[in-house]
């Protein structure tokens, strides 16, 4: 982003980059379960995915709301992508994935994580 540019408003839940940066992490979440075993669609591909794809519904979801109604949905959006962290280290100590492809997805998770905090304490007033 320039600093030279003004900002572009927020109309929708779609201009918001936190949510644009979950999507590309259910994206990658999608892609990288792709290989876990067939035994785990039931199980931790499932698990994953859903957690995935919770934290840009719940961005969603609380862009509807105000203020600490949308810093709840945040929060939750956080406790989220902390799961698929957690899940993703587990696939990759079981040797689903590599590690390489867990630090990836990992770091973009951290950052959401991050972004979420900082918009959620805006909102709040905090």
């Amino acid at each position: 982003m320039n600093p030279n540019e003004p900002a572009r408003p927020i109309r929708t839940f779609r201009d918001l980059l936190v949510w644009q940066k979950a999507i590309q992490l259910a994206i990658t979440v999608y892609r990288v379960t792709q290989a876990f075993p067939k035994e785990e669609k039931y199980g931790l591909t499932s698990q994953v995915r859903r957690a995935a794809v919770s934290v840009s519904s719940n961005i969603a979801e609380g862009h509807a709301r105000q203020g600490r109604e949308f810093a709840h949905f945040l929060s939750i959006a956080r406790g989220s992508a902390a799961e698929v962290e957690s899940q993703l280290y587990l696939a990759a100590e079981l040797g689903f994935i590599e590690h390489a492809a867990t630090i990836a997805a990992v770091s973009l998770a951290g950052e959401i994580h991050r972004m979420a905090a900082s918009l959620a304490e805006k909102v709040s007033g905090h």
